[in-house]
């Protein structure tokens, strides 16, 4: 592998950005299915900037070791997905020193009690006690802000639980730009409406989270450890196969499952199982998850057993990322009056 850059004019394209923690050994079913499948297609039409943000991976008790291992990986696996190094830029958050530069900035102009109404915030604090969160969880969503406004990104691919910081992002621009002239893209929010909803598989009237690992299909588990989650997977009474999420919820679940990965429709799954029983549906969902996972698997463990190039890709993404923050911030700078030095 080598990784050289190639100078593709993105510059008539709406500029997108979005990123993902490594706070996992593995990225799980949802986080493909809901979003990275999503950004793999965005690269065809927009100016692609996704970064792993290990930045916000430590504004809770982390282990070094551990997060410098889920952030090489966590970025293996963002190419593996299908992000191509060339047509997007694909980077890790700290190695881009400005989105730290601009959220200070940004902070300043944030209000104390508007940061402390951000969900985040309040529901990670009130569960690990006041005293024990830190200063970094309380202004992580004005360094997301920064992540954002740094690249001058037009849109943000979000679902419905990242829109109120994504108000916030805009909020922050709409400031800036009235107190100190126009320098921010007031960015859009591309909501995520329609993508598979995968439930627990062990409790499918639960959201699938790395948190509940017996019911969390992740996207590098063993093919023995998928096989036992969706063979020990819960259904439902009676033996019709039929998507009704209501009435069936772990029959729908699995449905699902099958459909986000043969792309067709729950209703179409079932309407090919017809007549099956659920031994029938659990060997289609685990073939429809494996016929993805295994060269998925494959790509991840050649990127990683070359760690030479896979921090060339990672060197190029963050020297392309680095260009575009560098004009930003230094706009940024000289409307708020620092002295700064030219040619640095």
């Amino acid at each position: 592998m080598s990784a050289s850059v190639l100078n593709i004019d993105r510059s008539d394209r709406p500029r997108v950005l979005s990123g993902i923690q490594p706070t996992a050994d593995s990225f799980q079913i949802g986080n493909y299915l809901g979003a990275i499948r999503r950004w793999v297609t965005l690269q065809d039409t927009h100016d692609a900037y996704y970064c792993v943000v290990d930045q916000h991976a430590i504004t809770v008790d982390y282990d070094p070791a551990v997060l410098h291992r889920r952030t090489l990986v966590s970025f293996a696996q963002l190419i593996a997905s299908g992000l191509d190094p060339q047509r997007s830029t694909i980077f890790v958050q700290s190695q881009v020193p400005e989105h730290s530069q601009l959220s200070w900035v940004l902070q300043c102009i944030t209000g104390f009690g508007e940061a402390g109404r951000m969900t985040q915030f309040k529901d990670k604090s009130q569960r690990e006690g006041a005293d024990r969160s830190t200063v970094g969880l309380f202004t992580y969503p004005v360094l997301q802000a920064a992540d954002i406004l740094i690249y001058q990104a037009n849109g943000v691919p979000v679902g419905e639980d990242q829109r109120q910081h994504l108000e916030l992002t805009r909020d922050l621009a709409q400031r800036f730009n009235s107190r100190f002239g126009e320098t921010f893209v007031v960015p859009e929010p591309l909501i995520v409406r329609e993508t598979a909803k995968i439930l627990d598989l062990a409790d499918p009237g639960a959201k699938m989270s790395k948190s509940a690992p017996a019911g969390c299909l992740f996207l590098l588990d063993s093919p023995e450890v998928t096989r036992k989650k969706i063979k020990t997977a819960v259904t439902d009474s009676g033996r019709e196969i039929a998507f009704d999420p209501v009435a069936k919820p772990g029959v729908s679940n699995l449905l699902a499952l099958i459909a986000a990965f043969t792309q067709q429709t729950p209703q179409q799954v079932a309407q090919g199982l017809s007549g099956g029983g659920y031994g029938d549906l659990k060997a289609a969902a685990l073939a429809a998850v494996l016929e993805f996972q295994e060269p998925f698997q494959a790509r991840v463990n050649d990127l990683l057993s070359d760690p030479v190039a896979l921090m060339d890709y990672m060197r190029m993404g963050a020297d392309r990322a680095r260009g575009a923050a560098q004009d930003t911030l230094r706009k940024v700078y000289e409307r708020v009056g620092f002295v700064t030095l030219e040619g640095r």
